[in-house]
């Protein structure tokens, strides 16, 4: 896989208003079509894709494709 670049921007998916360190999930677009996600909590475990499988992710979250994830033994989704 690519290089991790160390200029990247990484901007943090945080709920509006959230304050102290998460953990939270943080996003940079790279250079050549990749996109690299990480943890606040462990910075140095990047993980990188494809534009192409993040378009395709973001779209499957969009469609709901995966609120199944955010449920607790069938008692309705996780709230903070």
């Amino acid at each position: 896989m690519a290089d991790i670049p160390t200029s990247l921007s990484w901007t943090r998916a945080a709920p509006e208003g959230a304050e102290g360190p998460g953990p939270w999930i943080e996003v940079a677009f790279g250079s050549e079509g990749f996109v690299h996600l990480r943890e606040t909590s462990a910075p140095e475990n990047v993980v990188t894709t494809t534009l192409k499988k993040w378009d395709a992710f973001v779209l499957g979250v969009r469609a709901g494709e995966f609120d199944h994830f955010a449920e607790l033994d069938g008692q309705g989704p996780i709230t903070p």
